[in-house]
């Protein structure tokens, strides 16, 4: 490896670690603000946190990749061209072609470990990220009795407190219901003060009443015999024990969430979207199958049923009884009708059951194959990012995190938007799955050629004395005499010589 490689290489891995760590952090950052509610105040243990934190730096990485490439990359070549050294590296006869060879190197690898990562450790991070937030989520927050107001956090029981002390223990006008047999208020205790605490690593929770009562409403009634309407006893002391086993954190079964699609490797995607397309046509082929059940394409004429009786009688009566028989055993004449808007309003509501399904299923196969194009194109936006960044450091010239750190935010937002916006009207059927999902990197890879040509030729195009004398040499032509001789000439006004 030449001494150039080595110079690039190590101006490029110290603000490329740095980035990668700052652009982690600051989305951890938003996690906790998002989740705030839902994460903290359950005395759930430091290290369950720092498990959770683990995973989504583990989910944020494939995000922060191509801004640390895209930051590092600005800043490293900016450094460069700032001191002066990318200027010798040229007047040594070596082009900006071959001092990006080292870079292109490391962005190929870069890129490869994304792939590697998507396919393999972000699906996992995810279902043990999610699966772990959604157990916090569901925990229910620390034990927190407020004064004056009822708390039914703990199933079986509602408690209020008319007055806590500064130490969280000692409690004054203390009101329990009993709910725990499910047979309503039967079961109240009334005490004039308790101290509250916890036993056995605060599996349980005691109430150590003073001075009180306890109320017991039907308290015999199921033993059928010396039934006892209603049972009050005092007592100077008394405790009630309560499991707080509602305040752990139960977990998950990870089966409930592995199906979805963030937490599928590229050969899992492929084989659902291949399940997703088959079930899609066949439910297409069954609905003419099953729909022809609702036609009927002959009706037999509803015949007159008349009795042998009423044969008899329209026989020896005559005509005008026959008609009058006759008229009373004629069928409906609305009968078809009916039957027909009766099959007609059933192939409808089929129809629409119908277009509901396959309409949910072309859904999630669009959604599948887009994050089955998600795998690759987070790789190349990498790549993109290192073609981006590169030459435009070349060209800007300036290191630290001012330029460069705003102009990567620049072009990370446009990427951002510009592939949300592809997933949006790919999952909505808009656009193909292929132009949503490369469209982005497509426009910033010609944005990135554009640059690349550009830091080739030496271009300025980022100094401000370029366009300054473009300016300036625009002015002088329009203000020239000559011009303005030929323009007032046209519209026919003599201009007057100096």
């Amino acid at each position: 490896m030449k001494k150039l490689d080595k110079l690039i290489l190590k101006a490029f891995w110290g603000p490329f670690l740095l980035t990668l760590t700052v652009v982690i952090f600051i989305f951890l950052m938003r996690l906790i603000v998002v989740y705030f509610a839902d994460l903290f105040g359950k005395d759930l243990g430091v290290e369950l946190y720092f498990e959770l934190f683990f995973y989504f730096s583990l989910i944020t990485i494939p995000i922060a990749l191509p801004l640390a490439m895209l930051i590092s990359m600005l800043m490293t070549f900016g450094k460069l061209g700032e001191f002066f050294e990318l200027t010798a590296i040229k007047s040594a006869g070596i082009s900006i072609s071959r001092a990006l060879r080292p870079m292109f190197v490391v962005a190929v690898l870069v890129a490869g470990f994304s792939f590697w990562f998507n396919n393999v450790l972000w699906p996992w991070a995810n279902l043990k990220g999610y699966r772990l937030l959604y157990d916090i989520k569901t925990t229910k927050t620390t034990l927190n009795i407020k004064e004056g107001i009822f708390y039914n956090e703990l199933p079986g029981y509602s408690i209020k407190v008319n007055k806590k002390f500064p130490n969280g223990k000692s409690l004054k006008g203390v009101i329990i219901y009993d709910h725990s047999k499910n047979d309503g208020n039967k079961h109240v205790t009334i005490a004039d003060s308790a101290l509250m605490y916890t036993i056995m690593d605060k599996q349980y929770l005691v109430f150590e009443l003073y001075n009180g009562h306890d109320y017991v409403d039907d308290a015999d009634r199921s033993s059928g015999a010396d039934a006892t309407d209603f049972v009050s006893h005092s007592f100077s002391k008394s405790k009630v024990v309560m499991s707080m086993s509602a305040f752990d954190m139960h977990k998950t079964e990870e089966d409930q969430f592995k199906h979805h699609q963030i937490m599928r490797n590229v050969l899992q995607l492929g084989k659902d979207a291949d399940s997703l397309s088959r079930l899609t046509t066949d439910y297409r082929k069954n609905f003419f199958e099953a729909a022809k059940s609702y036609y009927i394409y002959s009706l037999k004429s509803l015949p007159a049923t008349i009795t042998p009786e009423q044969k008899a009688i329209m026989k020896n009566q005559g005509n005008w009884v026959s008609k009058i028989i006759t008229k009373k055993i004629k069928p409906n004449p609305y009968e078809h009708l009916d039957f027909a808007v009766s099959q007609a309003k059933n192939m409808i509501s089929f129809a629409e059951s119908n277009v509901f399904t396959i309409t949910s299923k072309n859904e999630d196969l669009r959604k599948t194959n887009w994050f089955w194009h998600q795998k690759f194109t987070d790789s190349i936006a990498i790549f993109v990012m290192f073609l981006i960044g590169a030459p435009l450091g070349a060209i800007i010239k300036k290191g630290g995190f001012g330029m460069p750190v705003v102009v990567a935010i620049f072009f990370f937002i446009l990427s951002y938007v510009m592939t949300q916006q592809g997933k949006k009207l790919s999952e909505e059927g808009k656009v193909m799955v292929q132009v949503g999902a490369w469209t982005s990197n497509l426009i910033l890879f010609s944005i990135g050629m554009y640059f690349f040509n550009k830091a080739r030729h030496d271009s300025r195009l980022f100094e401000s004395d370029v366009y300054v004398m473009a300016m300036a040499k625009l002015k002088e032509k329009i203000g020239s005499q000559a011009i303005l001789r030929k323009i007032f000439s046209k519209i026919g006004v003599k201009f007057a010589n100096n």
